[in-house]
């Protein structure tokens, strides 16, 4: 935290020693990491209408910044040259500015985690145990591309009574530092530390290393993009790391599958919006069912605009499509297309999926509870569908109100991020007088 000895053109400058790793002169987003563990104090501390009140105010702050919001995605997307579907996630339209804010009125409308009993017991000595959820602190989240993660990470964090320190990608500063303003006026609004929501100055690249060495200052890093950018977090991080791996996910169509429901599952699981984590990269086709229900799928998805690569039994059944390298079945292509292999049953689906999947979001169509069980039970992702399409992996379609990411590891938190999983805990012990012996 800033001490009474800390001059503020000292935090300004970013010279204050970093509590924790002894790191002076660390940069900008070090003198932000402080006032933000100062804020997060304050935070952890406030009542839940507070919390709530500020949430309402910036999604009031939001749609009143609108116009402004909007004006700065211009900018970012005039000065991009990226693909089409990482414009798509980098575009922000008054539909999604509105998504924004009520996302926020969704999260405040959710129950206060902060101070939950999560279990409660007594030992033979009238001792009175319980385990109690707490705020995690200062939360860091290094995101690309899509700006509305800046408002669904403060939001949340907000929610949980943590801190949170953003960094997003170079493409979206404007848009971000926007967003950012609207959360501000929202928190000045409910007489709440702004510094409880920080946001990295400009683009520079050496913010990111801060972040990563900030131990003492930042309590956990959530990296929210691309391969490059979880593998660099996790090699170069002193915080700890909940760690969103790509979203390499994939959808079995078994031999008992509905073959209408089947066609609208594929179609949508791969279609509705190509570049997020949840789209299914690769389909699996039993083998069975695959001679009268692949050309189907492919011409539904073709009309659509997508393209593919598909193993040699799928291209025996349609000759026209491209041939797939093991490469193709690992690869996260965040666009238009899609892998294809043709299975022999469920335990064949699940050696491809261990192979070459990522552990995000895994779906099976179905109409075979038996099977079904065997294909959830033998996956080893954070989040697997039995006859739904895999874009639904979102923590608003979770009930969350939002996400702060989609964790794909085995430690703290699994599937979508959502206010409890941005909660740690507390032993209290209660007694009346016990000593021991």
């Amino acid at each position: 935290m800033i001490t009474e000895g800390d001059s503020l053109q000292h935090v300004a400058q970013g010279t204050v020693p970093v509590q924790g790793n002894g790191s002076p002169d660390a940069g900008p987003m070090i003198a932000l990491a402080r006032r933000a563990r100062h804020a997060s104090r304050v935070l952890a501390q406030s009542s839940s209408s507070d919390r709530d009140k500020a949430l309402w105010a910036a999604a009031a702050a939001l749609r009143e910044m609108a116009p402004a919001i909007l004006e700065a995605n211009a900018r970012d997307l005039e000065a991009s040259t990226a693909a089409a579907a990482f414009r798509d996630r980098l575009t922000l339209t008054p539909e999604r500015v509105e998504a924004m804010a009520q996302g926020l009125e969704e999260i405040a409308d959710l129950p206060d985690p902060v101070g939950q009993v999560l279990e409660e017991w007594t030992r033979p000595n009238g001792l009175r145990i319980r385990r109690v959820a707490t705020p995690v602190g200062v939360i860091g989240v290094i995101y690309e591309s899509r700006p509305n993660v800046g408002a669904d990470a403060a939001g949340l964090c907000i929610k949980s009574g943590n801190a949170v320190l953003l960094r997003g990608g170079s493409e979206s500063l404007h848009s971000a530092r926007a967003i950012h303003a609207a959360v501000q006026a929202g928190l000045r609004a409910a007489g709440l530390p702004e510094d409880a929501v920080q946001i990295a100055p400009d683009a520079d690249r050496r913010h990111v290393a801060d972040m990563l060495g900030a131990a003492g200052l930042v309590d956990l890093i959530i990296p929210r993009g691309g391969r490059s950018l979880v593998e660099r977090v996790q090699a170069e991080a002193r915080v700890p790391v909940l760690a969103h791996a790509e979203g390499l996910c994939h959808t079995y169509v078994h031999a008992a599958a509905d073959p209408a429901m089947a066609r609208r599952i594929v179609l949508n699981a791969k279609m509705r919006r190509v570049g997020i984590c949840g789209a299914t990269e690769t389909l699996l086709i039993d083998a069975a069912i695959a001679p009268s229900l692949l050309p189907q799928i492919v011409a539904d998805l073709a009309d659509k605009g997508c393209t593919f690569h598909a193993d040699e039994r799928a291209r025996a059944i349609v000759p026209e499509l491209p041939a797939a390298t093991a490469e193709d079945f690992a690869t996260e292509w965040l666009d238009a297309v899609l892998n294809v292999a043709v299975v022999d049953g469920v335990e064949n689906a699940l050696d491809h999926i261990a192979q070459f999947g990522s552990s995000h979001t895994e779906a099976i169509v179905t109409s075979d509870e038996s099977v079904a069980i065997r294909f959830m039970n033998g996956v080893s992702s954070a989040v697997v569908m039995w006859n739904a399409s895999t874009q639904f992996c979102d923590g608003g379609e979770f009930g969350f109100g939002a996400e702060i990411g989609i964790a794909t590891g085995r430690f703290h938190a699994r599937g979508p991020v959502g206010v409890e999983q941005l909660t740690t805990f507390r032993y209290e012990v209660i007694g009346n007088g016990q000593v021991r012996a």
